[in-house]
């Protein structure tokens, strides 16, 4: 399987002399919005008006289990901790799968959302940062991503490694095709209560906690390691978000597939990456050691 392998042990292909625009200050104004991201943005939270009426317990299970695998798979060890930071190594099948699986949270296509990520990690809490709180708590958490890139950046070109894969060029491009596809099996299987709840709600409830890393965790919290940025740790998020809340840790061991590193810090992604190493799905789990010192 060796040529199926994906290596995770290059450096991401981002460095501080990329030219990735200039400063400009951030404010929301029309003439900035992003009408095809604010459009579907907002037509998810409105069809989220109708999931009490369509509520059935076969729809909310739909629902959790969704949220695991495309969520918890997609969003954490997909497109975070696999693509992002190459955290682990997996076969080609898999690799796509997890990509085409990050797709279904409908945050845009994979080549853009790790060259935003990566940028956010070279220029944290800066005012090169896409999406600091430094900049307000709401532009953090939602007024970023429905915006043009306020620094006018292409933030692909943060993801060069990733713009070579054809398959990933392609699922960045066609994005919404999951979705919608993931949609139509829903409504066959279960009807509107399955697409309202397995889709609309699943995703706003996924936007929110993708985005409260950006926003609460950046703003409250503690730290286990003295960072440069204002990342915390916030066991609420954690919670919510797979493991992902543990956001001091992961910017002080970016790679680390591991982000729960005291014992107490709850981080299912990682368990199922250690799942996944024993029946031999994914290999070279990247681990960093826990803090020895108190929280600060």
């Amino acid at each position: 399987m060796s040529d199926l392998s994906i290596d995770s042990n290059l450096e991401p292909e981002i460095s501080p002399d990329d030219d990735l625009g200039a400063t400009e200050i951030r404010r929301f104004g029309l003439d900035r919005i992003r009408w095809d991201h604010f459009s579907a943005i907002a037509a998810l939270h409105v069809l989220c008006v109708f999931a009490p009426m369509t509520f059935s317990w076969s729809a909310l299970a739909v629902t959790v289990f969704l949220y695991w695998f495309i969520c918890g798979l997609g969003i954490s060890m997909g497109y975070h901790r696999l693509l992002t930071h190459r955290g682990f190594e997996t076969s080609k099948a898999f690799y796509y799968l997890l990509a085409t699986l990050g797709t279904m949270n409908y945050q845009g296509g994979p080549i853009r959302w790790v060259g935003i990520h990566r940028i956010h990690h070279r220029d944290s809490d800066t005012e090169h940062d896409p999406h600091s709180p430094r900049h307000g708590f709401l532009w953090a958490h939602i007024l970023w991503c429905l915006c043009h890139d306020p620094l006018g950046r292409d933030v692909t070109m943060a993801a060069k490694d990733l713009k070579k894969d054809r398959v990933l060029a392609w699922l960045d491009r066609w994005f919404w095709v999951p979705q919608f596809v993931l949609g139509g099996i829903l409504y066959l299987l279960g009807g509107w209560s399955w697409v309202i709840w397995g889709v609309a709600v699943r995703t706003v409830f996924t936007y929110h906690t993708t985005w409260l890393v950006n926003s609460a965790s950046h703003t409250w919290g503690y730290k286990n390691f003295q960072t440069k940025d204002d990342s915390k740790n916030l066991w609420w998020v954690a919670l919510i978000s797979w493991g992902e809340g543990w956001h001091n840790n992961h910017h002080a061991h970016q790679r680390s597939a591991r982000h729960g590193l005291r014992w107490y810090e709850l981080d299912p992604t990682w368990w199922t990456l250690v799942l996944l190493e024993k029946i031999g799905l994914v290999r070279r789990l990247y681990a960093a050691d826990a803090p020895h010192g108190p929280r600060m």
